[in-house]
């Protein structure tokens, strides 16, 4: 919005419940996202970008691809270039939706948090080994007024790299593989990633 400062940004999700496989894939919720550059660019070493975001229930809650409710959303990432091959990213994280549905149409207010942390290994300019780990506390609706909340703890390393095009096109593919700590021990998956990075018009930062 006119320089770096300000940002807006809009996630759309497409995505499938394990619990209602034989439903297939459906249409998820939508966010509309407001993000402040309050420290640092993509050239300094200290960066500090608090977003908030608006989630809008665009998702079915009874095939588990949604909420159910309207809510907010907020973060507080921290990224930090301590040398020329390591960065690290921290972010922490809570998510409100005073009017959360289940299956059965039974609401309740869920309030839940997440932390993140990640450690990225420059290898080479457009190649890079990472691992992050994620903490969530999750809330589900259990009952009208209710909910029943459950915890989970991820570690997940993987590789990403980068192809630059003379357009200004740049193309991500990554893939991770994570696995469950504690209450989730056993648990094992895997992300693949893909970016395709294409400014409208180039960006400047203007104080």
């Amino acid at each position: 919005m006119g320089s770096l400062k300000h940002q807006l940004s809009l996630t759309m999700s497409v995505n499938r419940s394990g619990i209602y496989a034989s439903s297939g894939p459906g249409w998820g919720d939508t966010s509309l996202n407001y993000r402040y550059q309050l420290a640092g660019s993509g050239e300094a070493r200290l960066a500090v970008a608090p977003r908030i975001s608006l989630l809008v229930p665009t998702g079915d809650s009874t095939l588990g691809r949604g909420s159910g409710g309207w809510g907010l959303q907020t973060n507080l990432p921290i990224s930090i270039q301590h040398n020329a091959h390591l960065v690290t990213h921290w972010n922490a994280g809570l998510t409100w939706v005073p009017a959360a549905q289940n299956p059965r149409h039974e609401h309740a207010a869920v309030l839940n948090p997440s932390v993140g942390q990640s450690t990225v290994w420059l290898v080479k300019p457009r190649f890079n080994a990472l691992c992050e780990i994620v903490w969530t506390s999750n809330a589900a609706v259990s009952a009208r007024g209710r909910t029943e909340r459950s915890s989970s703890l991820y570690v997940s390393p993987g590789i990403r790299w980068a192809y630059n095009f003379r357009n200004g096109l740049q193309v991500v593919p990554g893939i991770a593989l994570p696995f469950g700590i504690g209450e989730i021990a056993g648990q094992h998956g895997a992300i693949f990633y893909l970016s395709l990075e294409h400014p409208f018009r180039p960006a400047h930062s203007r104080r």
